[in-house]
């Protein structure tokens, strides 16, 4: 079994949410237990509309993210500026396309975490995270937070991007304010524990132990039982499919 696959997905208008991105897939590397990627989400503006918002240029080095890239993934790590407390349209847009993954359900079960920009320390990164969720829940994702893992994120006396939701960047309402050392490695430390918790999630399951009947031995199989018996209710989940594969991988999590 290979390791598993870690999409870092960004949209970036001026650069910020791009710097952090690239943290984001250093630290899943050095993990050494996944493979990382680095994508971002396709732009719906035009050309001219962003030269008027001094956008920074396509960085067409990066590829863009697929429907069908997210279906081969593992797992996802996704960042955006913040729109009034909101993700972007370039990422709504595309999650909007995404109906198709849903009603296969090809994301159950998948591990994602966020990161995020603001202009100022009160810009909503906390309420960006939150108003997304409904993306995840709906697609059966399972959000994984930061925490607070680094000393920076107690700071009171300087400005430090990110919370316990999700790394991030303070930008300055000018844009002006480039990520800092502290929140680059905020979110190399993000990268690094997402990389323990997907890593959990896809670990092969282990060998179930048979389970010694303690029926007596002179009882007849349910087979040969009289039609007349009481029959037991079935199960509402079917051993051994995806949904109980899912649950069995959620609670090994939390025995580790």
């Amino acid at each position: 079994m290979g390791k598993p696959k870690i999409l870092v997905i960004y949209y970036s208008t001026y650069g910020h949410v791009k710097t952090i991105a690239e943290a984001e897939v250093r630290g899943l590397q050095k993990s050494g237990t996944v493979d990382a990627e680095l994508y971002q989400f396709p732009e719906t503006l035009p050309g001219d509309v962003l030269e008027k918002m001094h956008a920074a240029p396509h960085d067409t080095s990066v590829p863009e993210i697929t429907t069908e890239l997210l279906a081969e993934a593992d797992g996802f790590l996704v960042g955006f500026p913040t729109r009034f407390g909101v993700a972007p349209a370039q990422v709504k847009t595309f999650f909007d396309a995404t109906g198709s993954l849903w009603s296969k359900g090809a994301l159950l079960g998948k591990p994602m975490g966020m990161f995020f920009s603001t202009a100022s320390q009160h810009g909503g990164q906390e309420s960006t995270a939150f108003s997304f969720l409904p993306h995840l829940v709906h697609h059966g994702l399972i959000y994984v937070p930061l925490g607070t893992p680094s000393p920076y994120m107690y700071e009171t006396d300087a400005i430090v991007g990110g919370s316990p939701w999700g790394g991030g960047v303070i930008a300055g309402g000018d844009g002006s304010l480039q990520p800092t050392f502290k929140e680059i490695e905020i979110a190399e430390i993000q990268g690094e524990k997402f990389a323990e918790i997907a890593c959990k999630l896809n670990a092969p399951e282990p060998a179930k132990t048979p389970v010694a009947s303690d029926k007596p031995a002179s009882e007849k199989p349910a087979s040969e039982q009289p039609a007349s018996a009481t029959p037991k209710p079935a199960s509402p989940v079917k051993e051994g499919g995806r949904f109980q594969r899912f649950v069995d991988k959620f609670k090994n999590l939390f025995k580790a």
